[in-house]
């Protein structure tokens, strides 16, 4: 049997994804639901496109929350103790400065369950993540992205 792969994240992201997975369950099921009825009430379902849209909306519905339900199950919650530290780890809030033009960013790693770009956070699986994790304020890092390789400089972990 193959082994379930684990998803870190915080007690904030599990939080986030069970409200979810309750909102798929009790709301967006139901109105899936309903559209596919109304649908079938229009007939002839070879040639029904509110029928198709209807069930392929329902496939995705289903397939998400079988998946939140799979993260939440092996969730693996970032402890406050391992926040402690003054090393890049999961759950903390890097500040960075690219080298040489000093462009400054900031992110916090989290795990791929919760990793929200737009929201500065960033999975623990991204070329960033990965080539801060394990370094130290003031440490100089290089960082493979697909746009090529950057270098820069830790300035602050939180």
């Amino acid at each position: 049997m193959a082994v379930e792969k684990v998803y870190p994240m915080t007690e904030a992201g599990k939080a986030k994804l069970e409200q979810e997975l309750e909102e798929l369950k009790t709301v967006k099921r139901k109105e899936v639901v309903e559209r596919i009825k109304i649908a079938r009430s229009f007939g002839d379902l070879s040639e029904n496109s509110e029928y198709d849209s209807a069930k392929e909306e329902q496939a995705f519905v289903e397939g998400r929350i079988t998946t939140l339900e799979n993260m939440i199950r092996n969730a693996k919650i970032i402890e406050d103790d391992e926040l402690n530290s003054d090393t890049v780890t999961l759950g903390k809030t890097v500040t960075f400065v690219e080298l040489p033009d000093g462009d400054e960013e900031t992110y916090t790693i989290v795990g791929s369950a919760e990793a929200d770009p737009f929201e500065g956070k960033i999975s623990n699986d991204s070329p960033i993540a990965k080539s801060l994790l394990g370094h130290k304020v003031d440490e100089e890092v290089n960082v493979q992205t697909p746009g090529g390789e950057m270098r820069v400089r830790l300035v602050s972990i939180k």
